[in-house]
């Protein structure tokens, strides 16, 4: 090859960011909320992907705001303990010791992630609800088992769920140029802690926000049917008819119930991605075949 010739794989590059660009366009300015979870949490090389994902964010204009969960960290640390959890659909059931647990697991992994954010050259701030009033929580109940419609209502212990959200220090941060990563812990209106779902906090804060994106980024492809093949694009009424049939279980129950709430709270699309695969954020965002399961209203 001629020194004049040009590499096929610069091109290829280069062909990728043009195909980037009217994405790029399009969201130049928007907010992004990414909840981010999962066993993918515990992989160096994941995480470095996920800050890499999050600082190109905030390069090309778009502003990311993080909300972390730490469910198998958490649970790994019960174990540890000796503590038993018990979960109801989809949600741990939280006693004093348990939240005073997850509130110090959540803690270490807020400042994780934003030295994560730090190493790949980003600049972030990690927050709970509890900072400048950024949420306030009431207490939860649940359905003691709601794939069988039974009514009973069972005391979840010291689980929350938002009911205000303050997006001022947000918007604060994101016009400075930082990153805001958010643990889901939050005060009710007396002042007791609560721990929240990190999916539910972060469709509350993508809603508060208007946000364009709200990615839960989690440990399977997205949605899957009864046949175990992913379903790419679904709206409410095509999740109630999934949760009615069975289809829809356990976890991905109030996952499915943020993006509903989110959508119909005015962001724009929500998004459930695996979190394993190198890089899928981007892959969602700036291509035409996205990935994941996308739900709009």
């Amino acid at each position: 090859m001629s020194r004049h010739d040009p590499d096929i794989t610069l091109l290829t590059k280069a062909q990728t960011l043009v195909e980037a660009l009217p994405y790029l366009q399009r969201y130049a300015g928007q907010t992004f909320v990414v909840k981010y979870g999962g066993h993918a949490m515990g992989d160096p090389a994941a995480a470095e992907d996920f800050a890499e994902d999050i600082v190109l964010l905030k390069a090309v204009g778009i502003n990311p705001v993080v909300v972390h969960g730490g469910g198998p960290q958490i649970g790994a640390m019960l174990k540890k303990l000796g503590v038993v959890s018990e979960f109801i659909g989809g949600l741990r059931v939280t006693d004093k010791e348990t939240a005073d647990v997850a509130e110090m697991v959540l803690g270490a992994i807020n400042k994780q992630i934003v030295g994560w954010i730090a190493a790949e050259g980003g600049r972030a701030v990690g927050l709970s609800g509890k900072d400048a009033g950024l949420v306030i929580a009431e207490k939860v109940t649940r359905p003691a088992d709601p794939n069988r419609g039974i009514e009973r209502n069972v005391d979840l212990g010291f689980v929350g769920e938002p009911v205000k959200v303050d997006r001022s220090i947000i918007d604060t941060l994101s016009a400075s140029g930082v990153i805001p990563v958010i643990a889901p812990i939050a005060p009710d209106a007396n002042g007791q802690t609560y721990n929240i779902n990190a999916d539910t906090m972060a469709g509350a804060i993508a809603a508060a926000l208007g946000a364009s994106r709200l990615f839960l980024l989690t440990d399977v492809a997205g949605v899957l049917d009864k046949a175990g093949e992913l379903l790419t694009d679904l709206d409410p009424a095509r999740i109630e008819t999934l949760r009615a049939d069975g289809t829809v279980t356990g976890g991905m129950i109030p996952k499915l119930e943020t993006c509903v709430m989110a959508v119909e709270g005015g962001v724009d699309a929500a998004v459930i991605l695996d979190g394993r695969l190198p890089h899928v954020m981007l892959v969602e965002i700036f291509t035409a075949s996205g990935a994941g399961t996308l739900v709009h209203k």
